[in-house]
C-alpha cells in the first residue's frame, strides 16, 4: 500500500544493516510505524540523514508492506522545533513513552494531535513538568486507559479538592489520610482533569502518581528516560 504525504514524527532511529536506518514514526492516520530508510547512511544519499532527526514534523511517502514500511520520500513539514536543556530531555521522554505504550499500525489521531501540541509548548519554555503531565494524561486517554479524576472510586461521589486520595490504577481515586505514600491532593487531581496548572506541591504529587500509573501499563517496567532525567537533576 502506497502512503503519500503522511504527517509524521520520528520517535526513534537506529542503524539497520550497513547503510540504512530503522525508524519508529508516529503518523496521524496509521499510528506508530516501523519504517526502513534504505541507503540514508551513505555519504551521497539522496535523502540526508539529518532530515530524519526526531522531534521534527515531516511529510513522508511510504510503501507499506506487512509489519514494516519503506521510506520513499520525506519533506520537512514545518519550521524545525529546537528543544534544549530540560525541554530536550522531555522530548526524549515523550518519544520513549509513545514507543513503549503503543503498538504498531494502531491509528491514534488524538495521540498524534497531543504530541504535536506538546512540542511547541516545550520549545516555548512552558513549565516542563506540567507539560509532561498533560501529555501523559492525553496519551493514556488516547490508548484507552483514561484516568478517572473527578469522582471517588468507592462512592462515585464528586472528588473533593480539600481531601487526599491514593490513586489505584484499576480502581481510581480512593480517599486516604494525609501523609499516605503517593497521596495526591484532590485539588491536584481536579486541576489535571480540568487542564489547570496545580500548585507546586500538587504538581509534585501528580508526578509520582503518573509514574506509578505508567509503570503499571509497562507491566512493572521502567523507562530509560526516567533514569536520564533523575541523573540530570541530581547533578544540579
Amino acid at each position: 500500500m502506497r502512503l503519500t504525504q503522511q504527517p509524521a514524527y520520528v520517535l526513534h532511529l537506529r542503524p539497520y544493516r550497513e547503510t540504512s536506518l530503522l525508524l519508529e514514526c508516529l503518523t496521524r492516520e496509521h499510528g506508530r510505524l516501523g519504517v526502513v530508510a534504505r541507503g540514508v547512511r551513505r555519504e551521497r544519499s539522496r535523502l540526508p540523514r539529518a532530515q530524519l532527526e526526531p522531534l521534527q514534523l515531516l511529510s513522508l511517502d511510504l510503501l507499506l508492506r506487512g509489519e514494516l514500511a519503506t521510506l520513499v520520500g520525506a519533506e520537512s513539514g514545518s519550521v524545525p522545533v529546537r528543544l534544549t536543556g530540560d525541554a530536550g530531555l522531555a522530548g526524549l521522554y515523550l518519544n520513549e513513552l509513545v514507543v513503549r505504550l503503543t503498538g504498531r499500525q494502531d491509528p491514534l489521531p488524538a495521540l498524534f494531535d497531543a504530541y504535536a501540541q506538546t512540542l511547541p509548548r516545550l520549545a516555548a519554555s512552558d513549565a516542563v513538568a506540567w507539560t509532561l503531565r498533560r501529555f501523559e494524561r492525553d496519551l493514556l486517554q488516547a490508548i484507552g486507559y483514561g484516568l478517572s479524576l473527578e469522582v471517588e472510586a468507592d462512592s462515585d461521589e464528586p472528588l473533593q479538592p480539600d481531601r487526599w486520595y491514593r490513586f489505584h490504577v484499576e480502581q481510581g481515586a480512593l480517599p486516604c489520610a494525609p501523609g499516605t505514600l503517593r497521596a495526591v491532593p484532590g485539588s491536584a487531581l481536579l486541576a489535571l482533569a480540568h487542564d489547570q496548572l496545580p500548585d507546586a506541591a500538587g504538581l509534585g504529587a501528580l508526578r509520582g502518581m503518573m509514574r506509578e500509573v505508567i509503570r503499571f501499563h509497562l507491566g512493572g517496567g521502567e523507562l530509560h528516560a526516567w533514569r536520564v532525567l533523575s541523573a540530570a537533576l541530581s547533578r544540579r
